[in-house]
């Protein structure tokens, strides 16, 4: 496979890119013929959730969604140089044989910032990339860097990137992430009370919102908006949104500064 050394790729240095707001079986549902399924508002079209953030020494992605191939060619992204994740579901990492490109350009591995539960997952689901089989060709198989994330703050691409502990359901325990005074909180339904410091004196927060009636693992419309009321952000954008909310409809009637996210929506990194 022979690509140049420099991809063609958009820079996007300051910036924060919401490359998906769907919940994960994305928006129009299959088999779906609700209004909101069958709109021609470009807004109601929700991939996978995924974001990517342009910071000072290059492009971080949050989560690989199985849409990723789409959403970077879209955004005309050809790089990323390293990859954290908020948790091991499918809708979130599925897309990850997609950054397989990414060693051309970037000359190693792809560094990816996780867990140890998603480092698990990760290995399980994409074991062909893990074996002692010498491969046919080079890019065969994606080459990939693990580091082990905590709560503790940790340095990537000229920034410092802040963990936030967050709870997804009864089950999953997830992470939010935040830099400068942008955090990204998605598949959350619940945060923890040592988590609401790391939330104060925001600029932007990110946060999941799936639907009006309260969900097991996720933000109701209220419930986020309950949050919102106590974190104060100068700006609230809402993300893993399912089909029973309409993009115009809903903002109509969200307070000012609150509002639905849509699939290739940006705004500054502070």
């Amino acid at each position: 496979m022979k690509l140049p050394q420099q991809p063609f790729t958009t820079d996007i240095r300051g910036e924060m890119i919401l490359l998906g707001t769907g919940t994960s079986v994305g928006v129009p549902s299959i088999g779906c013929g609700c209004v909101v399924c069958r709109s021609d508002d470009v807004r109601n079209k929700r991939l996978r959730c995924g974001a990517i953030l342009g910071l000072p020494e290059g492009n971080l992605l949050i989560d690989t969604p199985p849409d990723l191939r789409t959403q970077l060619l879209r955004e005309q992204i050809g790089i990323v140089h390293a990859v954290a994740f908020t948790h091991e579901h499918a809708d979130h990492i599925f897309g990850l044989d997609d950054v397989r490109l990414m060693p051309f350009y970037l000359g190693h591995a792809v560094p990816l910032f996780c867990e140890e539960i998603v480092e698990r997952r990760i290995r399980t689901s994409f074991d062909y990339a893990f074996t002692n089989i010498k491969q046919t060709h080079t890019g065969a198989v994606p080459r990939l860097d693990f580091h082990r994330i905590t709560t503790t703050p940790f340095q990537t691409l000229g920034a410092t990137v802040q963990p936030i502990r967050l709870k997804h359901g009864p089950r999953f325990d997830v992470l939010g992430f935040r830099i400068g005074n942008v955090a990204y909180c998605t598949d959350t339904n619940h945060i923890p009370d040592t988590s609401w410091p790391l939330l104060e004196g925001l600029d932007v927060l990110v946060l999941d919102a799936l639907r009006e009636r309260p969900h097991v693992t996720h933000f109701c419309l209220d419930e986020a908006l309950d949050v919102v009321r106590r974190v104060k952000p100068r700006r609230a954008v809402f993300t893993h949104i399912c089909h029973d909310l309409d993009h115009a409809a809903t903002n109509a009637r969200l307070p000012a500064g609150v509002e639905l996210g849509y699939d290739g929506m940006r705004f500054p990194l502070s």
